[in-house]
């Protein structure tokens, strides 16, 4: 099966099962809200926002979940007990489909995300296949 590129954000949601498609603008508009001043981009494949020219998170769906990867050690330290319910590793955080968007711990940590790149406090894990200068 050819691999889609997908162009926008937009183009991104459109192009999930009718399903999910809702739950994917919820976190986007979660997270725009949250980071108004966030570029919106297709990076890797996945919907991506960065500030100031730096990583900020992106977000996927896959077939039982959706992730956000924005999981620094500080994010998970600092979020430890709210993130206990979901499965967080290297640098992902997974949320089931099947509840509802967890939209006030999304925003707190794309606002968290926002702090430590306007201050340079920590980079995000690396992504598979990415090369750091």
């Amino acid at each position: 099966m050819a691999k889609i590129e997908f162009k926008s954000v937009d183009e991104y949601i459109a192009g999930q099962h009718e399903s999910v498609r809702g739950t994917l603008e919820r976190v986007r508009a979660t997270i725009r809200k949250a980071v108004p001043d966030a570029q919106e981009l297709i990076s890797y494949g996945m919907p991506t926002y960065k500030l100031s020219g730096d990583r900020l998170l992106y977000f996927a769906v896959w077939k039982q979940h959706y992730s956000i990867y924005a999981a620094t050690e500080q994010v998970v330290a600092a979020f430890r007990a709210e993130l206990s319910p979901y499965e967080v590793a290297k640098g992902t955080i997974r949320f089931p489909l099947s509840e509802p968007v967890p939209v006030q711990l999304i925003a707190t940590i794309a606002k968290f995300r926002a702090k430590e790149v306007k201050t340079g406090a920590a980079v995000p894990p690396k992504l598979s296949g990415e090369r750091r200068a």
